[in-house]
């Protein structure tokens, strides 16, 4: 069977992930990450909204990683975003970083926030 490594451009996949810490593009980044074509920079949680609602036209999908399990987004997060025509996808920071490394593999414009397990 041949496997082809999976390129990502210019972007930076997520490597890994531990207590309080991703791995990304081969760099540990501690605590909770925003991370799309524009970078990697911190994110302050689901409260924080301003980072992203920067995003807004920007990507396609937007992630949300809620932590070792799935939780419910703060509705005033949730409408914030939807408002701006964003449709956040929560789910559990483990397997938002699977699918964002997925979605990028495939070229979609796509971010991901994440809560640290």
């Amino acid at each position: 069977m041949r496997l082809n490594e999976i390129g990502f451009d210019d972007a930076r996949p997520v490597d890994g992930y531990g207590p309080g810490f991703f791995r990304i593009g081969g760099e540990v980044v501690e605590g909770a990450v925003l991370l799309s074509s524009q970078g990697v920079a911190p994110w302050g949680g689901p409260e924080d909204r301003a980072a992203l609602l920067a995003l807004a036209g920007k990507v396609d999908v937007l992630l949300i990683g809620m932590g070792a399990e799935l939780a419910p987004l703060p509705r005033a997060t949730r409408d914030a975003l939807e408002a701006a025509d964003i449709a956040p996808e929560p789910m559990g920071s483990p397997a938002a970083a699977r699918t964002y490394n997925v979605l990028l593999a495939e070229g979609r414009r796509v971010a991901v926030a994440m809560l640290p397990v």
